[in-house]
């Protein structure tokens, strides 16, 4: 296996940095600190075609490869993890209609999704049913050639903004998934504040009540809506997440080599303190081998190979560890000026908090991992 970029993966990740460099990262903590984001940088993700970026060219999209998926959410997620968060849902809701979706939803939503005048949203999470979404309560009535949904969602991603939601709910015992437009009669969107981190990924609750939407709108089939459409976006989801880590830690390291550079103490530049460049080496090494286990879940991901699944999971709970613990040594090395507003490292370590939660928790992923290793050496004795 390769551990190369190709000529093209190394300009599209130029691209992608001067992008975030000019338009995300200067603002960053103003969005973050309003707990807000301007609807006009969808607009820019979307002209430049990032978010058609799992869209296939035939309805629209720029259909990255899986490596120059994971470098736009790396330089996305290394200058604010909010506006990755909507690339993360929307290239989520987009890659399950790919997938799952019928002729006339493809031919219907995926050109909008890919230009990014319509957003979409993955309304799974419940109260009650967060990282064990079997404990899903939402239901879907059927009723003519019509489904009646209610149930309530939240922590929506980007639910303020989103023009249609992936909806999951029982058919009886049964999951489905449903996309359910923003305008229909029963769905109400209530804004939710005071995140810990990620403030301005526009987090919503979705309230269903008694909210009708046209048979034609069951994504796949029912019985699969966890099984399959779910589980295939949240993988998505987990390896966008995992590059974006990648990124956070990559400007935890930034951040602080700047900072022990100019920093005297002592008589000396922190740089020059032992301990210092203990977590510096760590914060540099972590980072570099997250790196390389994003690109590995990504070839295997490109290739068809069914070994992107336990990859991807080995990449996201990696990234997001040695995001945390990059963010909280970067915090540590700003000192007093590590807690306050001047330095952005306090979002990095806010924002860093969430990634070891979303798209599979670091408790679940390391089940997952172990239990995989098990199921491996299983089959190599067989």
């Amino acid at each position: 296996m390769t551990i190369q970029l190709t000529a093209d993966q190394r300009r599209a990740g130029a691209e992608f940095a001067a992008f975030a460099r000019e338009h995300i990262g200067p603002y960053a903590d103003g969005w973050d600190t309003a707990g807000w984001l301007p609807r006009r940088v969808a607009e820019q993700l979307g002209e430049r075609g990032y978010l058609g970026a799992v869209v296939p060219s035939e309805h629209g999209g720029t259909e990255l490869d899986a490596i120059t998926f994971g470098l736009l959410n790396e330089e996305v997620g290394r200058a604010c993890s909010s506006v990755r968060s909507l690339l993360t849902v929307h290239s989520m809701v987009a890659h399950a209609l790919v997938r799952w979706g019928s002729a006339e939803q493809r031919s219907r939503w995926l050109p909008e999704l890919a230009r990014g005048t319509c957003l979409g949203a993955f309304a799974l999470t419940e109260p009650a049913a967060g990282s064990d979404v079997q404990a899903m309560t939402a239901r879907a009535d059927p009723a003519d050639d019509s489904y009646v949904l209610s149930g309530h969602k939240h922590w929506i991603t980007f639910g303020q903004y989103a023009d249609v939601f992936l909806v999951f709910a029982r058919i009886g015992s049964r999951p489905a998934a449903f996309l359910v437009e923003r305008h229909r009669t029963g769905l109400e969107v209530v804004p939710q504040s005071g995140a810990l981190g990620t403030r301005a990924s526009m987090l919503a609750e979705v309230r269903l009540d008694g909210c009708r939407v046209p048979a034609a709108n069951l994504v796949g089939r029912p019985g699969f809506g966890l099984s399959a459409v779910a589980a295939d976006a949240l993988e998505l989801g987990r390896y966008s997440v995992a590059w974006g880590c990648v990124g956070l830690a990559e400007a935890c390291v930034q951040a602080s080599l700047r900072y022990a550079d100019t920093r005297q103490q002592f008589g000396q530049a922190l740089r020059h303190h032992q301990l210092i460049q203990h977590m510096l080496a760590d914060m540099v090494t972590h980072t570099a081998a997250a790196r390389l286990l994003c690109q590995r879940a990504g070839w295997l991901r490109q290739a068809g190979d069914p070994r992107s699944v336990p990859a991807t999971w080995q990449a996201k709970y990696f990234a997001a560890n040695t995001a945390a613990q990059s963010a909280n040594d970067a915090v540590q090395i700003h000192g007093s000026r590590g807690v306050g507003g001047d330095y952005p490292v306090q979002r990095y370590l806010r924002d860093a908090k969430v990634m070891e939660i979303i798209e599979g928790s670091t408790q679940l992923q390391q089940i997952t991992i172990a239990e995989s290793a098990y199921q491996a050496t299983e089959e190599v004795l067989l």
